[in-house]
């Protein structure tokens, strides 16, 4: 029975038969969506939590009190909680000046600035915790042309709790900036100019009008802070292990070598703790920026205070920060990789390129790794690429409870520390899978489902933006004309996605290449990524080819950042976090 007949003109009907195939092909991708955020990212998690209360024993109460009340555990707990604070604070403080600079002063250069300031939360952690490692030696060869070092045999001073803290608050200092320039987007400018024609002074009104509408960015880029301070697994593993100062994630680490039946059931029930606390962390947060979110209309225009004659100073001092907390490391880095063995002078006597060309050319391992890390992370970008878009659609056009749903799970499976989702792989694919018959763990495949459950939901933030800007008419002009949605989705959405999703390969791609937090558990010797290797390598005394794998790490990403430049201006604000 039709719907409508065949109208003049020769247009075409509408008839149940045309919506019931049109309905078809929806349930059949949003059943394809569901299996696929199903198996890669509810199952396995369901599979951690089971393990960490259940062994082949059964449910053992005490075997849950002896692990959760241990010396070892209760110290690492508390080395968690309270490193993570503090890196917070300081992350926050950092953040908050860093964004009322950018978007409440005058200062010159804010976007060469901002790109420099967001570029170290784009460069791996183990190469920041690296480069600073190498700048602060006895024997750093830019301390040592700066005639500042220290004496030797003297203990690194970052390999202490407060070095943690202090590269992770600025490590994060980024994430907290990003959350509070765009709640600065949103002041009006009106209040602002209305506080100055009254007497207030830029420092008062930034204290006294501009705080108060901020706030909620403020809890809100302090929640990321200390989500991403607990699941750091880069800087708490370079610089805990050696200080000795135990984290949760590094004793998870060391409990995969542990023996004995009930080792990966511990393990389980670490990573389940460490989720707790991240979860606790992120709900406090969530509260805190709903009590301090204010809803205000968005500013016609942008507000700026003059800084007359302060602007010259601060703008150093800005540039400065820079220097400190990006150069001299980075320089650190790039110095330790051109000469020949660690600690000797950097002079042309002992300026040699051998160790890029053993990293590039003649070390097996971490060409392997290198390569291996390549087509994987560009098998997860031609996977997630396409998974987002569909998922978007959904999302943006059909709503509905099972689409919210998967999106809660990418959410939850991204906000995670990533060493969460490497735990659960392992027990989700350790025995052998049904049908084939063979385990995934130990190959390069437990690796890619680590890397589909961890960057779906980073994968889908710019199309989500993207989605945002298409005309829907478009889309509903195609399905009255008998279109399917995979037809819909090939030939009219993705072409106008196409920067949104360039962008979202970008973000993925970086993310993953150099990653370290879900697949150093992964790794074996038959899969080796890029990522873990820096941390192989220095624990092997090969430092300076650590430094030479580091700084060709840190050229990727950079070209990578210069490269989406090109077409940021065609993005949604705020996509690419370093475009101003």
């Amino acid at each position: 029975m039709s719907l409508s007949t065949t109208a003049a003109g020769g247009r075409p009907s509408w008839t149940l038969s045309t919506l019931s195939g049109l309905l078809k092909n929806e349930r059949a991708l949003m059943l394809m969506l569901a299996l696929f955020v199903g198996v890669l990212s509810i199952l396995p998690l369901g599979r951690l939590v089971y393990a960490a209360f259940v062994t082949g024993a059964g449910f053992e109460l005490s075997r849950i009190a002896d692990v959760l009340g241990g010396r070892r555990v209760f110290q690492a707990t508390v080395n968690t909680i309270w490193i993570s604070l503090a890196a917070t604070a300081l992350a926050t403080v950092a953040g908050t000046i860093a964004a009322l600079l950018v978007g409440a002063s005058d200062m010159r250069g804010r976007t060469a600035w901002v790109f420099g300031f967001v570029l170290p939360l784009m460069i791996p952690p183990q190469v920041i915790a690296l480069a600073w490692i190498q700048a602060f030696s006895p024997a750093s060869p830019v301390m040592n042309l700066l005639g500042i070092t220290l004496q030797p045999g003297m203990r690194h001073p970052l390999y202490s709790a407060s070095g943690i803290v202090l590269l992770l608050g600025l490590y994060n200092a980024p994430l907290v900036f990003l959350a509070v320039r765009a709640n600065l987007r949103r002041v009006p400018a009106d209040l602002v100019e209305a506080a100055r024609a009254v007497g207030a002074t830029p420092l008062s009104a930034t204290i006294g009008v501009i705080l108060p509408l901020i706030r909620g960015g403020i809890f809100a880029g302090a929640a990321l802070a200390f989500v991403s301070s607990i699941g750091n697994f880069g800087i708490q593993a370079m610089l805990g292990i050696p200080a000795r100062v135990p984290t949760l994630i590094t004793l998870i680490y060391r409990q995969l070598n542990a023996y004995g039946p009930s080792a990966l059931n511990d393990m389980a029930l670490l990573a389940l703790l460490l989720a707790v606390l991240t979860i606790l962390g992120m709900g406090l947060a969530g509260f805190l920026s709903r009590m301090g979110d204010q809803r205000v209309n968005g500013a016609s225009r942008p507000f700026k205070f003059p800084l007359s004659r302060f602007r010259l100073p601060v703008t150093a001092l800005a540039w400065g920060y820079l220097l400190f907390a990006l150069a001299l490391p980075l320089s650190a880095l790039a110095a330790s990789a051109l000469v020949r063995g660690y600690g000797q002078p950097l002079n042309l006597e002992t300026l040699t390129f051998e160790n890029f060309s053993n990293a590039i050319f003649h070390h097996e391992g971490i060409r392997a790794a290198f390569f291996t890390s390549l087509w994987l992370t560009g098998l997860a970008v031609a996977i997630l690429i396409p998974t987002s878009v569909a998922l978007g659609y959904f999302l943006s056009w059909r709503k509905g409870v099972t689409p919210r749903l998967l999106y809660l799970s990418s959410q939850l499976a991204y906000a995670l520390p990533g060493i969460i989702i490497g735990v659960a792989m392992i027990l989700f694919f350790l025995k052998p899978l049904p049908v084939l018959g063979t385990s995934l763990y130990g190959t390069i495949w437990v690796i890619l489902a680590a890397y589909l459950s961890n960057f779906l939901a980073l994968a889908l933030q710019p199309i989500l933006g993207g989605f945002a800007q298409i005309e829907r008419s478009l889309d509903e002009a195609a399905q009255v004309v008998g279109a399917g949605v995979f037809r819909r989705l090939k030939d009219i959405i993705l072409p106008v996605l196409a920067p949104a999703a360039a962008a979202s390969a970008i973000l993925v791609f970086m993310t993953a290449i150099n990653e370290i937090q879900t697949s150093v558990l992964l790794v074996s010797s038959r899969a080796q990524t890029i990522g873990p290797m820096i941390i192989f390598l220095e624990e092997a005394g090969s430092s300076t080819l650590a430094a030479a794998v580091g700084c060709l790490m840190v050229v990727v990403i950079l070209s990578l950042m210069l490269v989406s430049l090109t077409f940021a201006r065609r993005l949604p604000q705020g996509v690419l976090p370093w475009h101003d």
